[in-house]
C-alpha cells in the first residue's frame, strides 16, 4: 500500500509517535522530545525555520501534549499551525507497562485509520516531491562537514548558506537540510563553501 503524502512538516513529542506516522505518512516529522523543546534553542530554531508554508501540530491529548501545544503556539506565527487533536482513548501504548498518568492512549497508541482521517485533508496527492534523494552522514562525511579536519567550520558556513542558526550539531543539521532543500541544492550549497 503506498504511504500518504503530506507535504507539510508534522510536529509529534516522541520517537515513538515519529515511528508509528512513518510507518504509512511520507512526510517530514521532527519529535519535540517531550518538554526538552522548551529549553533546546536549536530545535526552536529549527521548528521555526521549517514552519514558513505552515506546519501541523500532532501531540497527545493530555495535560502534557496541551503544554507542548501551547508552547509550539507561542514561538511560531498563529496563521501557520494547524493543530490536529486525537481522540481521547483510554488504554496505554503495548510497549509500556503502566498507562499514562491520565490514563489516555498517546499518538503512538492510536489506530491508523483514525491518524489518517485527520491528516488526510494535507496530503499533497499527487503533487510532486522536491527529491526523492536524500542527503545522507555519508554526504557529510564525504563534503568534508563530518568526521574530519575543519568539519565543525565547514558546518557553519554551510548553516549561513543555508540560513540556519551556526551552533547546530551535524545530526540536527542534516535533519534540516532534508527539510529545507534538495539534494540539488544542498551539493549547490557545498561547491559554494568550497569556492569561498
Amino acid at each position: 500500500m503506498d504511504k500518504l503524502k503530506i507535504s507539510l512538516p508534522i510536529i509529534v513529542e516522541g520517537r515513538y509517535d515519529k515511528a508509528t506516522l512513518s510507518g504509512f505518512l511520507s512526510a517530514s516529522i521532527i519529535t519535540t522530545e517531550g518538554f526538552s523543546v522548551f529549553n533546546n534553542k536549536e530545535k526552536q530554531a529549527l521548528i521555526r525555520r521549517i514552519s514558513g508554508n505552515g506546519i501541523i501540530v500532532l501531540c497527545d491529548s493530555d495535560g502534557g501534549g496541551r503544554q507542548i501545544r501551547s508552547f509550539l503556539s507561542g514561538i511560531l506565527p498563529r496563521d501557520k499551525i494547524h493543530h490536529l487533536y486525537i481522540p481521547k482513548v483510554d488504554g496505554k501504548e503495548s510497549r509500556k507497562s503502566h498507562p499514562s498518568k491520565e490514563g489516555l492512549l498517546g499518538v503512538e497508541g492510536m489506530k491508523r485509520e483514525v491518524l489518517e482521517r485527520l491528516l488526510k485533508p494535507f496530503s499533497s496527492g499527487n503533487s510532486t516531491e522536491k527529491s526523492s534523494k536524500m542527503i545522507t552522514k555519508l554526504d557529510f562525511f564525504e563534503d568534508g562537514l563530518s568526521g574530519g579536519k575543519g568539519a565543525s567550520q565547514k558546518r557553519a558556513e554551510l548553516c549561513r548558506l543555508a540560513e540556519l542558526p551556526c551552533d547546530m550539531t551535524a545530526n540536527a543539521l542534516l535533519e534540516a537540510m532534508n527539510l529545507l532543500y534538495s539534494y540539488e541544492e544542498y551539493k549547490d550549497l557545498v561547491l559554494k563553501i568550497e569556492g569561498e
